[in-house]
């Protein structure tokens, strides 16, 4: 018989320091630094306890988990341990192209160790024989076999050689994979596990999910024999992030983990994968890696998915292929469909696969159990199957009458030449333009030009390129509208493209060539449809008047246009927005205006069927009107309209209307935050900040910072845009001299305040503006000439600009023009005017200009001695001026305040800001139901300090009593 003693000392599998059975030394592990152990805390734990057991009765484990959950890195740790606590280890790693071997595992466990040992010739050296005994039921050995050999190849052998290695120490035998495992193999481990119970004998072994060539019944019996099971499951966040810092040296932020997460699923094999990448590529856990992470996953990931696709079952392998391809979730009929197999095959495909977790399965849907798989297996797709893959997918949905966006998905893989693709995609762009997503209309519409096209639908889909382009590549659009122009021969369609190509060419401050287009175009369209001309002429002639160079030619058409001109035509409403814009530029008719731009608006500011900037231009001067809060109507609801159309353009240019008509309500903060975000805005789709557009916007800014008293930020909101040195013809630059005049006046430069305001007048004058409320450029240069001493030169600009105001009629209007003409003339004349001017802004929605009105009128009190009215006043202007976020005001009137001696505590003497911290405290009290002695309890305090506190709050928040106090402790917009 072979000496079986020199087989526990053989150094391939055994360690020389023997031990004997019994309770491992609980001294602490020590742990590898394999980064797959990341994370595994716990079941390292778990499985540390089950091997530091009496093994004297056998303990047997079993680590289960699906692909790249870290099994195998765990045995090897186990067996790591073992090895230094000196027990005998055998081990074995099973594998796919090994699975029809018999007894190959065995081998591997058990060959090492006899031929270490010299043990030769024995029946584990070969396969002859030991098969048949161990697949054989259980019953003598072979006649031939002797019956006192430990190594004979019976079942009774091989246990008697397992007893022998495990004589003089715990045995430890390691398995991976048991689901690749070979027959003969199986067979032997189940015996060992039924009969090991009285010897030292530890077995690790680990599963993942069985392969369709698994013996189902002998891995089904073998499985529950396994007393302890350690569970692998996805890497939570912690995880993760302690396995980014390992990786990359930091954990990121909480953006860069939860797009890590989600792309690989917590699968650590898959999380390492892509961390190695993009470390390799010399990348870190940033913002910036976190939204392109799907680039970071290698071309050859797909490759180590390939054998637990292939292996799981019939099909499997097309099936995971295509949903990979397909993309998203699937429905089973499509997968069938790109496939090519029966809707019953790829069910059973789809469950294969879910066993492996690979793939999950929702209703009738399927999907990849994370983006990396998906990746990792459509990589690996040559790029012709890919293409037919979506074909059929897309000729299914076509078929099925699918919404064009879902089939559009797999159209743009098509093949060139296929008659439905542009279809579909022209219907897809458009339901994308519909919903605000524009980028997504452009890709759709990009791909359909590639396919051979008529003219006329090559003419259509540019344009609509061009259209979609405006949310976001604003020059872009622009070469694309040009050319669809050029190719278009239907009429309406070359109107709506000169229009949307004039605006661009505006947009980007090239007004030369956008009239140029809206000119051309009017003139070839005049002889066949009169009506797109005159609607076209409408833009030419609005934008014509935004150029000191091209006004002149257009102004006599402004003056001939008449409403009747295009009465029943789609010209209509846009005339009717020219012409209200002429009452109101002009001076004929606050009220006429009004009602032709009502008629004008009655689609909104950017009409869906006829957007114009003729439209939000009636929007912007209909505050000279008066009716301000009506103009916020219009810009509110074209914000609104905006953010679902999607374009990116529009909603910029909507929120500068809207900024504006902020500012001429006095709303100075949300004045301030839409210009902000309006320039944000356009800044993003490329347009210049020198350009229109962001001009009135930066003005805008400028004039609500002015208010705030922020000039140094006003100034550099001016240098960003060029504007602080001379400024070209445009229309909007007289809107820039003014501001800018306020800003230097502001700053105590009242000189060159009074050249700006000057130059606005120069410029508006040019452009026969009669209106004094568009630009009221003579009262400010009036109290800029009254700062230099020219008391009568400011007498004269600031009568003037009264008598024009009142011929207008407009109150605020009046009350401004009242107010300058009061501070140029002095005295008690001034000081009467004052109070009028006072009286008459009050209830216009001019907030910030009554506010100030109630300054100058307390100052000028002050300084005729009436205190006490003085402080009044005053009061109402730091509280008028808090309410509308004119700082700059505010400040004014509290450094009055204390110069007539009063110790002002807070920036508010009316309303709840008024009131102080022990008043809020009483009201608060007061508000809930409690008594005026429950709470001078509460607070410990007399009775009489509750009364006078509440006598303070009733008057600050202007109310009688107790009823009305839990409503006016709530703050209100209005002033």
């Amino acid at each position: 018989m072979p000496d079986l003693s020199a087989v526990t000392s053989a150094p391939a599998t055994t360690h020389s320091r023997p031990r004997a059975a019994g309770p491992v030394a609980t001294r602490p592990r020590r742990r590898s630094d394999d980064p797959l152990l990341i994370g595994r805390e716990r079941e390292l734990d778990e499985l540390d306890e089950l091997l530091r057991q009496d093994a004297a009765n056998g303990t047997f484990v079993l680590i289960q988990g699906e692909f790249g959950t870290g099994r195998t890195a765990l045995l090897r740790e186990a067996l790591g341990w073992a090895r230094s606590d000196g027990d005998t280890v055998l081990s074995a790693w099973a594998d796919l192209s090994e699975q029809g071997v018999e007894l190959g595992v065995a081998r591997q466990l058990f060959e090492p160790a006899l031929g270490a040992a010299g043990v030769t010739g024995a029946p584990l050296a070969g396969p002859a024989g030991l098969a048949a005994e161990l697949l054989r039921p259980d019953g003598p050995a072979a006649p031939s076999t002797p019956a006192d050999d430990p190594t004979a190849a019976t079942p009774t052998g091989l246990y008697r050689l397992t007893a022998h290695l495990a004589a003089r120490g715990r045995l430890v035998i390691g398995i991976d994979d048991l689901q690749w495992t070979d027959r003969a193999s199986l067979l032997w481990l189940q015996r060992l596990l039924r009969r090991a119970d009285e010897l030292p004998v530890v077995v690790v072994a680990t599963v993942g999910p069985a392969p369709a060539t698994a013996d189902p019944d002998v891995l089904g019996r073998l499985v529950p024999l396994f007393r302890h099971r350690v569970a692998l499951t996805a890497l939570d966040d912690e995880s993760v992030a302690a396995t980014t810092a390992a990786l990359l040296g930091r954990p990121g932020d909480d953006r860069f983990r939860e797009a890590v997460r989600t792309t690989t699923g917590g699968n650590p094999f898959l999380l390492h994968t892509l961390l190695r990448t993009i470390k390799a590529a010399g990348y870190g856990p940033d913002p910036e890696t976190a939204a392109r992470l799907t680039r970071f996953v290698p071309a050859d990931a797909g490759r180590a998915l390939h054998p637990l696709v292939t292996t799981a079952g019939p099909h499997t392998r097309d099936v995971a292929q295509a949903v990979a391809v397909l993309g998203g979730t699937p429905a089973l009929d499509v997968v069938a469909a790109a496939t090519g197999l029966p809707e019953p095959a790829v069910l059973d495909a789809v469950h294969a696969l879910e066993r492996t977790g690979l793939m999950r399965r929702t209703g009738h849907a399927a999907a990849l159990a994370c983006p990396m798989i998906g990746i990792a297996l459509a990589d690996d797709v040559l790029p012709s199957i890919r293409q037919e893959v979506h074909v059929r997918a897309a000729e299914l949905l076509l078929a099925q009458g699918a919404p064009a966006e879902q089939t559009a998905v797999h159209a743009v893989h098509a093949s060139l030449g296929l008659p439905w693709v542009p279809e579909v995609l022209e219907r897809a762009a458009a339901e994308a333009l519909r919903t605000g997503a524009a980028d997504r209309a452009a890709e759709l519409l990009r791909r359909a030009l590639r396919e051979p096209l008529e003219d006329e639908l090559r003419a259509t889909l540019v344009i609509r390129l061009g259209e979609a382009g405006l949310a976001f590549d604003v020059p872009e659009a622009v070469r694309n509208l040009w050319l669809g122009l050029d190719l278009s021969r239907d009429p309406v369609e070359r109107a709506a493209a000169a229009r949307r190509l004039a605006g661009a060419l505006f947009a980007v401050d090239r007004y030369p060539d956008g009239l140029a287009v809206l000119e051309r175009t009017a003139a070839s369209l005049r002889g066949t449809d009169a009506a797109l001309a005159l609607r076209l002429e409408v833009d030419h002639v609005y934008a014509g008047l935004h150029e000191v160079e091209s006004a002149p030619a257009v102004l006599p058409r402004l003056l001939d246009l008449r409403i009747e001109d295009a009465a029943g035509t789609s010209a209509e409403r846009p005339l009717a927005a020219l012409l209200g814009l002429r009452a109101i530029v002009r001076g004929e008719s606050p009220a006429g205006a009004v009602a032709l731009v009502r008629q004008a608006l009655t689609h909104g500011m950017n009409p869906a069927d006829d957007e114009s900037f003729v439209y939000s231009g009636a929007v912007l001067l209909l505050g000279a009107t008066g009716e301000t809060e009506l103009a916020l109507d219009y810009a509110d609801a074209a914000v609104e309209q905006a953010r679902t159309r999607g374009s990116a353009f529009t909603l910029a240019h909507s929120r500068i209307i809207r900024a504006s008509v902020y500012g001429q309500l006095g709303r100075v903060p949300d004045c301030q935050a839409e210009a902000e975000a309006a320039l944000a805005a356009l800044a993003e789709i490329g347009v210049d900040p020198r350009h229109s557009h962001s001009v009135l916007a930066a003005a805008t800014l400028t004039e609500a910072l002015v208010l705030q008293g922020r000039l140094d930020e006003a100034e550099a909101v001016l240098e960003r845009a060029g504007l602080t040195g001379d400024l070209n013809g445009h229309w909007i630059n007289d809107h820039v001299h003014l501001v800018r005049g306020r800003l230097r006046a502001a700053r105590g430069r009242p000189a060159e305040a009074l050249t700006d305001f000057r130059e606005c007048g120069r410029r508006t004058g040019a452009r026969g503006m009669r209106c004094p409320w568009i630009y009221p450029w003579r009262s400010e240069a009036a109290l800029a000439l009254a700062a230099l001493g020219e008391p009568e030169q400011a007498r004269t600009l600031a009568a003037e600009e009264l008598e024009l105001a009142g011929r207008w009629g407009v109150p605020e209007a009046v009350g401004a023009a009242r107010r300058a003409l009061a501070l140029a003339t002095g005295g008690p004349e001034g000081l009467e005017l004052l109070r009028e001017a006072v009286r008459t802004l009050a209830g216009t929605p001019g907030r910030s200009r009554h506010a100030q009105a109630l300054g100058d009128l307390g100052a000028r009190l002050r300084r005729a001695g009436r205190v006490a009215e003085a402080r009044a006043c005053l009061q109402q202007a730091v509280t008028a001026a808090h309410r509308c976020g004119a700082v700059l005001v505010a400040d004014r009137a509290l450094d009055e305040l204390r110069a007539a001696g009063d110790r002002p505590r807070t920036r508010s003497f009316h309303g709840p800001a008024a009131l102080t911290p022990t008043e809020h405290r009483v009201a608060g009290l007061a508000a809930r139901g409690m008594t005026n002695r429950e709470i001078a309890q509460h607070l410990f305090v007399g009775l009489r300090t509750v009364e006078v506190h509440l006598t303070h709050v009733y008057g600050k928040l202007r109310i009688d009593g107790r009823p009305g106090l839990a409503e006016a402790l709530t703050p209100s917009e209005a002033p």
